[in-house]
């Protein structure tokens, strides 16, 4: 029994892992595409609104794998301030 149990929780930790994954490369992704904009207006606020939802997304599943500090992701991403507003989160300290 006990190598059913640990042949789970390797492959709870593993699907974990794959999803903190995807779901950073959703933060680059909609972090780049608001990046990119040169414009103001609805498209603008709709790319921000979009980086915000995929900044919430992991930062959720960042704490359901057990980190609740979120200021290295933050840098590390460099997310804007107007994103973290929109996520009721604050920028970490400068280093």
């Amino acid at each position: 029994m006990e190598a059913v149990d640990t042949a789970l929780a390797h492959e709870i930790i593993a699907e974990q892992a794959s999803s903190l994954g995807r779901a950073g490369r959703a933060v680059a992704a909609s972090l780049a595409a608001l990046g990119a904009f040169t414009g103001d207006g609805p498209q603008r606020a709709a790319l921000v609104q979009a980086a915000a939802d995929a900044v919430f997304g992991y930062f959720v599943q960042r704490e359901l794998c057990g980190f609740r500090r979120h200021d290295d992701a933050i840098r590390d991403y460099a997310i804007p301030r107007e994103v973290l507003v929109r996520v009721g989160a604050t920028a970490p300290p400068p280093r």
